[in-house]
């Protein structure tokens, strides 16, 4: 193996995905073409390298090397070069140039060994200086773990995660059990550390393999809705999956099951295998609401009836027989469950349970799963509602989330009114449910025709089903909702009748093109011209393009593309960073795609700090503000208002939302839904999901593309199955009441 050392002169190549670098390497004895994975390489970068000769057939001999480190250099421009390069965060150009001038050659000293002095510098304050000096201590071993982890194609994002989990232990740690990966580290999934473990020499029967196997698969389920999987089937998929014989399978989750990772229970025809927090929170939750169903409330000292009439005559409403009987039975019961699809008068039965509560001095909460449907929540009662995660005061401690609110510090409310609940997965149901005390009334408010939640879970279909809860049906329009075509559309479909479209001077119209192509180009220019030319709206802030799919002509990665070049076109004045295969731009619509109950946001008025916290949710939205290259950080302003910085290393947790795909749109309403009509798999072309996409809109959906496929989806009533006994357990608990 050879060592070289020199000047980083020119790079040639990048892929900032994985690290990839071909770079021109300047020594003593002239000029030396250098290629392998590094994290970061910058021009005029002092380094040594080791590694072999090749031979490329085009480029001719270059040195691909394993290792390469950097050389603390010793003259001032040496010293100030190093310290602008980038490899520093937090320390660009500008502030380089200021240490330098400040310090000399006891630069890198002063940081290694004194760095309080750093605070000399014109604009580096405490803040900044913590991360500088966290920085300058990682990237020596980060970049020989880097180097370790890129001859498995780990991309260079996800490397600086793994280290920041395992820290120096990282390549130890993968050494003795490459699975750990999977279980530890959010986007590395079994797959990837399936392939490092057979790079290893880790052979494909070894206990660790076929366990981080079944967990794979019992998490995948769980991924599609699932709170378990049928034995026969993750031993079947599993054998096939791993190539193994399904004796080992059983044998794996034999001892799985053994360690309490996952929960064993004998079904009718077959073995249910549950992931242990999901079969706690199954059975938690049927025990919680068969007990808040039965409850027995103190009597009011209230005539509703005569209180609802009363709510008639001052607001000028007349209340349908079904109406009256959810404000009733709200205020009657422990627990009521009320669906019903858009215009049935949800929100006027929200607002007059509130109101008869007020009047019997009763306290109430309101919560939404999402931040987007509190928000709308609060804007269409007039009262504060918050997340279910804010009402439970979560906390993230040693890396899990926790909840101030639980059985010993319950929800402080009479009654509570849950919207959006067809969301709630089984999980965090159980946490909310955790936090209400027996004699506390539970309102769930939902459209049980709705997309179900995208965690694992059944949970208001399960609750409707189970027959243990009072539950009522809205299935009437009101008036004032018949001049609306989404919402008379939106029940038409549900039935699986044809919509009507292209009704003068409403709000739903459907527009034929023949191709992808076509229905790109459409929708380019409805958002670009059509839209905000007729109906003055915003073509980014106002219009939410909605689809089925992620991928192909019509799905979000291409339609994000096409849209952000005539939405936020490239710009001289606007800092872009590639992210992947996205582009991430200064103006740029986009969205969070996982929980990050850590990251720090605050809200700013009038330059003046009001408000800070920490956490920011899978589907949130929100605009690119500012992207620096010398922090190497990017800032999103989200919707309400949270000011959120990111880190470079994290910015895989951020997605182009120009287009997004309807199930990311739950708990969402927008002014304006856009939905291309083409055709794709039966799967995702469901009629559930086109009522779910409809209803997100507020003024106007327009829908672009062939008829046929729209007519396909309406007689597409699959609903797929989930496995889930969230309504069969609280069936047998109910039996302890009988």
């Amino acid at each position: 193996m050879l060592t070289i050392e020199g000047t980083i002169e020119e790079i040639r190549f990048r892929n900032e995905s994985n690290g990839y670098t071909v770079a021109k390497l300047n020594t003593s004895d002239g000029f030396v073409t250098i290629v392998g994975y590094v994290p970061f390489l910058n021009l005029d970068e002092a380094v040594k390298v080791e590694g072999d000769w090749i031979y490329h057939p085009t480029y001719g001999e270059q040195l691909n090397f394993t290792s390469i480190t950097t050389v603390v250099p010793s003259t001032l421009t040496g010293i100030e070069n190093y310290l602008s390069s980038g490899l520093i965060p937090h320390i660009g150009p500008k502030t380089a140039k200021r240490i330098v001038e400040r310090f000399g050659l006891d630069s890198l000293e002063i940081i290694q060994y004194n760095p309080e002095k750093l605070k000399e510098i014109s604009g580096i304050g405490d803040k900044k200086l913590s991360r500088i000096v966290e920085a300058y201590a990682e990237q020596r071993e980060l970049r020989d773990t880097m180097v370790f982890l890129q001859q498995y194609n780990i991309s260079v994002n996800y490397g600086i995660r793994i280290y920041k989990k395992y820290g120096k232990d990282t390549i130890s740690i993968i050494k003795e059990n490459p699975y750990r990966l999977s279980e530890d580290v959010f986007g590395i999934g079994f797959k990837t550390a399936d392939r490092i473990a057979e790079k290893m020499g880790i052979y494909k029967e070894s206990p660790y393999r076929i366990q981080a196997g079944i967990r794979y698969i019992i998490m995948e389920y769980a991924g599609n809705g699932h709170s378990y999987v049928p034995k026969s089937e993750l031993t079947s998929y599993g054998s096939d999956l791993l190539r193994v014989e399904e004796s080992l399978m059983e044998e794996g989750i034999r001892d799985l099951g053994l360690k309490g990772s996952i929960h064993l229970i004998q079904g009718e025809e077959d073995t249910l295998v549950y992931y242990t927090p999901f079969h706690t929170a199954e059975n938690n939750v049927s025990k919680k609401l068969v007990e808040l169903s039965q409850v027995q409330l103190d009597e009011l000292d209230m005539d509703i009836e005569k209180e609802i009439k009363k709510i008639e005559g001052e607001e000028g409403l007349t209340f349908a027989k079904k109406q009256v009987t959810a404000i009733r039975e709200a205020i009657e019961n422990g627990l009521v469950v009320i669906t019903g699809g858009p215009g049935t008068g949800k929100t006027t039965i929200i607002k007059s349970i509130i109101r008869l509560c007020q009047d019997l001095n009763l306290s109430v909460v309101l919560g939404a799963p999402t931040g987007r449907a509190a928000k709308r929540m609060t804007e269409t009662t007039g009262m504060e509602a918050k997340t279910i995660h804010r009402l439970l005061e979560y906390s993230y401690m040693e890396e899990e989330m926790a909840f101030g609110r639980d059985e010993e510090n319950p929800i402080d409310g009479d009654l509570i009114i849950i919207d959006e609940a067809s969301m709630i997965d089984i999980l965090l149901m159980n946490s909310l449910l955790k936090a209400i005390n027996l004699g506390t009334r539970l309102v769930l408010v939902g459209d049980i025709d709705q997309l179900p939640s995208v965690g694992a879970g059944n949970v208001l279909k399960d609750i409707i089903s189970s027959g243990v809860v009072k539950v009522v049906r809205l299935d009437e329009i009101f008036r004032q909702s018949e001049e609306s075509m989404i919402i008379v559309n939106a029940h038409k479909i549900n039935k699986g009748d044809s919509p009507i479209l292209n009704e003068k001077d409403k709000d739903f119209y459907f527009i034929n093109a023949n191709s992808p192509k076509n229905i790109v180009d459409t929708i380019v220019e409805l958002c670009i011209e059509r839209l905000p030319k007729f109906y003055g709206v915003d073509g980014v802030k106002d219009i939410q393009i909605l689809t089925p799919m992620k991928k192909g002509e019509v799905g979000i990665n291409s339609l994000n593309k096409s849209l952000q070049s005539v939405l936020n076109p490239k710009d001289k004045f606007k800092t872009e960073k590639q992210m992947g295969d996205e582009i991430l731009r200064v103006g740029d619509k986009v969205m969070q795609i996982k929980n990050n109950y850590t990251i720090e946001w605050k809200i700013v008025k009038d330059g003046l700090e009001i408000d800070s916290g920490e956490g920011i949710f899978n589907g949130d939205f929100g605009f690119i503000v500012d992207i620096d290259e010398d922090d190497r950080t990017l800032t999103v302003l989200f919707d309400d208002d949270k000011e959120v910085e990111y880190e470079f290393n994290q910015l895989d947790e951020l997605k182009l939302a120009y287009a997004t795909t309807v199930h990311k749109s739950q708990g969402s309403e927008f002014p304006v839904i856009v939905m291309p009509a083409s055709w794709g798999p039966p799967m995702l072309m469901t009629r559930n999901l086109l009522y779910t996409a409809i209803t997100r809109a507020r003024s106007l959906v327009v829908l672009v593309g062939n008829e046929k496929y729209l007519h396909m989806m309406i007689q597409n009533n699959r609903i797929t199955t989930r496995y889930s006994a969230l309504d069969k357990k609280m069936r047998e608990y109910i039996s302890i009441f009988s």
